[in-house]
């Protein structure tokens, strides 16, 4: 292991999708570990899958050291590590879901020396399971933000979601 590299483990839930949902994460440095989880009331797994990485980013205070992201979400890592969200970016988004999560991605990007790697949910890797269980819980517990982007959209594709 890397003494200087900050360890970030991420998870994504949506009990049902669209709808409660939430992300777990688990960062790590220098032998302290941290535990972030959020709840939202409508939402999607993909949604909580790239906010629980932007979360994690944002909450970082120095970008000195390199960052290595464990996930097990392929719509993260492909879009990022094949390169498709720059592809989307240049082409304005268009036809694209979570284009402000991804614009908010994109402005962090630049910024840090990130590497992913990704790992098989549901497969016993502890981090990832604790983040499962910490999104899990999260998405359960009630106390939930509201994706105002995310149901405005639905809104305006779908109808009132809460009338």
């Amino acid at each position: 292991m890397v003494q200087n590299l900050v360890e970030i483990f991420t998870d994504g839930s949506a009990k049902g999708n669209p709808g409660r949902g939430g992300y777990g994460i688990v960062m790590r440095f220098k032998g302290k570990e941290i535990e972030i989880a959020q709840g939202y009331r409508m939402t999607t797994n993909n949604r909580m899958e790239l906010m629980a990485v932007i979360v994690a980013l944002e909450t970082l205070k120095t970008n000195k050291y390199p960052v290595k992201i464990y996930s097990d979400s392929k719509y993260v890592i492909d879009a990022i590590e094949k390169g498709w969200v720059f592809n989307w970016q240049k082409k304005g988004f268009k036809g694209k879901k979570n284009e402000d999560l991804w614009k908010r991605y994109l402005k962090l990007h630049p910024k840090f020396d990130i590497s992913f790697e990704w790992v098989r949910g549901h497969n016993g890797h502890p981090e990832n399971e604790r983040c499962d269980v910490l999104a899990f819980n999260v998405a359960d517990s009630g106390n939930y933000l509201v994706d105002e982007f995310f149901e405005e959209y639905q809104r305006k594709e779908k109808g009132p979601l809460f009338g």
